[in-house]
């Protein structure tokens, strides 16, 4: 059996079975290295078989050996030694699976450091600093992962430890959640690369960066991510630090970003799509440390498959580029033409989503499902939107509330969903069947005209014109025409399994967490409600149609609520934990959470709004550096307040369910899904950390009116 492979093992199986083999990751860099002669430091992968040898019954008979002589022709290649004198060889140890789980297992760099080797690479660099800076990154990330108090000083204990270390992350808390959620197999095992590590801390001329070939989040065809001078690549993405959008490196490194340019071309024109790719730049050389299709944006979804189809170079063809996209093509996204402005508001409030629409007044979220069953078009007018409404909002043609403001809940989601909305019209007023705007009064059933654009609301039917985005258009006559079938397509669903055999759905989630989660969330689909429990909908349905039977739960508008007797045991639920906490504790949490929750909302509101000569606009996320600066933000809250909530744990564990989906929600965007930051349409940072927020007022003894009312909410 052999269980190691260099990166330049010229492999003879098919692209699906050598990923299978080594993980996407040691796929992918045998790629660049066998295939395309691109740069990449010398290293070596160690295979899924010898992850799940390791799981089922120990470190592998030979591994040890496989992996010294793999480490002697990677010695020969760089010419220096991995515990010798001299200028040290250091490695990076990290995980790649076969289907992607961003930021789910571990990673470790700078490996093989002590004293002797850290002496050595003072000397080697001329850097004391550099050296110390390493040493310290190594041991913090050593004893974190390995989770040992000491880290060893010999280079191959340390070795051994990181990759025995890597091998257990497989089975850690976080990935079998996120493989549950994915419906991604327990048994793929991950790879294990061991690469030379290059140094982009090594001066004024090394920097290292991740780079998009083109714009994930608007399609644009330019390539599209961060760089720091003088900074190892755990810096630019871990949010700790502030990069610099990519187009810097052509100036301050002409001959490196020219050459990188070509690399992106050459990734781009092999993977025929988007490419994500990690690189550094060690004294002036470029080296390429990873590549993956890259995440995108749906609207940069049809963009880039239409470009690529239309190019005569690019290899994609355009039944290729429309079966691709086809599940964005089935609900196409929209865009508005001029209204007639002849028309005068009867209020102007915050115009929180853009849009002008026309519909029937719905003052509650049942109301809007049964109007909209029937066929109408419906406005939802509210005081404030909540969880409880989602419901009638994700019916809604259009959103107006009364208060709030662009960081709201009916902002954000309404954003997220691409509903027209209007907040923060002070001069209305909502009672059960009547709206009152100043003097006038609308009944329900009444029709308004709201412009997400402008903020202005009015009376009766506003003229306007609404149609597809053309690119979704484009694409829709393409698929006319060659006659592909919309619906039912997925970007990235494939699964494999190691044994090809079928695999179990997900865990069978408990009434408890289900009753839980509906407390907090108040209406939610099969879809949604998974993630909040860990598990899949396949392996949710038979529990919720039980629930359903016992009277626990009820279906409204295609979402399951609690009934009466639901809310009670929920309830219930909620008073023990409250008791096993203590009020106070509880109180001292929730007042801690408010400046992070501040800090988050300006975050999302930053990235779904921008400013436009001081007025706020929807972020068309064309500006590069703007987008740079609030994701960086972004990253940088999520470090905090990650960072608050894990005490938490052992105060009461069940919090930990939110740190997992919070850290999900993160990786994912950090790895270009920005969707995950505040869609109501997935398991969103946004959508998480609201929850967390019912949940920490119900926990403490409140309610979101009353925290409303005191300017806390």
């Amino acid at each position: 059996m052999t269980y190691v492979y260099e990166f330049d093992h010229s492999h003879d199986g098919s692209p699906a079975a050598v990923t299978a083999m080594l993980g996407g990751k040691g796929a992918n860099i045998a790629v660049m290295t066998t295939e395309l002669g691109l740069p990449v430091p010398p290293g070596f992968t160690i295979s899924t078989e010898a992850c799940r040898t390791y799981l089922a019954a120990g470190w592998p008979d030979g591994l040890e050996d496989e992996i010294r002589a793999h480490m002697g022709h990677v010695e020969a290649a760089v010419g220096r030694s991995f515990c010798g004198p001299g200028d040290p060889l250091l490695v990076s140890v990290r995980s790649g699976a076969p289907v992607s789980m961003p930021g789910m297992m571990d990673t470790i760099l700078n490996l093989g450091l002590n004293d002797v080797t850290t002496r050595a690479l003072a000397e080697a660099s001329g850097d004391a600093a550099l050296a110390a800076a390493c040493r310290s990154r190594f041991e913090s990330m050593y004893r974190h992962v390995v989770g040992v108090p000491e880290v060893p000083t010999d280079p191959w204990e340390q070795l051994r430890g990181a990759i025995e270390a890597v091998f257990r992350s497989w089975n850690s808390d976080r990935a079998r959640s996120y493989r549950s959620h994915e419906s991604i197999p327990d048994d793929l095992g991950t790879g294990v690369t061991v690469q030379t590590m290059v140094f982009g801390n090594w001066g004024d001329d090394s920097g290292s960066g991740v780079v998009f070939t083109r714009n994930p989040a608007n399609g644009e065809q330019a390539l599209y991510g961060d760089v720091m001078f003088g900074a190892q690549g755990e810096d630019v993405v871990a949010g700790t630090h502030t990069p610099e959008p990519i187009g810097v490196l052509d100036d301050r490194m002409p001959a490196a970003a020219a050459e990188l340019r070509r690399y992106c071309d050459v990734l781009e024109l092999h993977y025929a799509d988007l490419c994500d790719i990690e690189f550094t730049i060690e004294r002036g050389k470029l080296w390429m440390l990873q590549v993956r299709v890259g995440k995108r944006t749906p609207l940069a979804a049809l963009r880039i498959a239409m470009a690529m189809a239309e190019d005569n170079d690019f290899p994609l063809s355009r039944a290729e580029a429309v079966q691709r996209v086809a599940h964005h093509l089935e609900d196409p996204p929209m865009m508005v033409a001029e209204r007639d402005h002849r028309d005068l508001p009867v209020v102007t409030a915050m115009g929180a989503s853009p849009g002008l629409v026309s519909g029937k007044i719905a003052t509650t979220p049942e109301a809007v499902v049964t109007m909209a069953n029937l066929g109408d078009m419906v406005i939802l007018v509210r005081r404030e939107t909540s969880p409880d409404d989602v419901h009638g909002m994700a019916r809604a043609a259009g959103i107006l509330t009364a208060t709030g403001g662009l960081a709201s809940h009916a902002a954000v989601v309404a954003r997220g969903w691409g509903i027209p909305a209007v907040v923060g019209a002070a001069a209305i007023r909502v009672d059960d069947e009547t709206v009152s705007i100043g003097e006038r009064r609308f009944g329900v059933g009444d029709v308004l005209t709201i412009d997400g654009d402008s903020g202005e609301v009015f009376e009766g039917a506003v003229g306007g014109a609404v149609t597809i985005a053309p690119e979704a258009a484009t694409l829709l006559a393409w698929a006319g025409e060659l006659g592909v079938e919309i619906g039912g397509s997925s970007e990235g669903s494939a699964t494999m399994s190691a044994s090809d055999a079928s695999t179990d759905d997900g865990d069978r989630p408990t009434v408890d967490t289900i009753v839980r989660a509906l407390l907090i969330k108040g209406f939610a689909t099969t879809d949604l409600l998974a993630p909040a429990v860990s598990t899949t909908p396949p392996a949710l349905g038979p529990v919720v149609e039980e629930m359903a039977s016992d009277g626990l739960i009820a279906e409204s508008g295609g979402m399951f609520q609690l009934t009466d007797e639901g809310k009670a045991l929920g309830n219930q639920m909620i008073v023990a934990d409250r008791d096993l906490w203590g009020v106070d504790r509880a109180s001292e949490a929730l007042d801690a959470f408010l400046p992070l929750d501040h800090r988050i909302k300006v975050v999302v509101t930053a990235w779904q709004m921008s400013e436009v000569d001081g007025e706020p606009v929807l972020n068309d996320h064309s500006d590069q550096v703007y987008d740079a600066a609030v994701l960086a933000d972004f990253a940088m809250v999520h470090r905090d307040a990650a960072a608050w909530l894990e005490p938490l744990h052992i105060e009461l564990a069940r919090l930990a369910d939110y740190t997992s989906r919070l850290v999900r929600a993160a990786s994912l965007v950090a790895e270009g899904d920005h969707m995950f930051i505040a869609s109501p349409r997935v398991d969103s940072y946004h959508s998480i950390w609201f929850e967390l927020h019912e949940d920490l007022i119900l926990l403490a003894g409140r309610t979101r009116a009353d925290e409303v009312e005191a300017g806390r909410a």
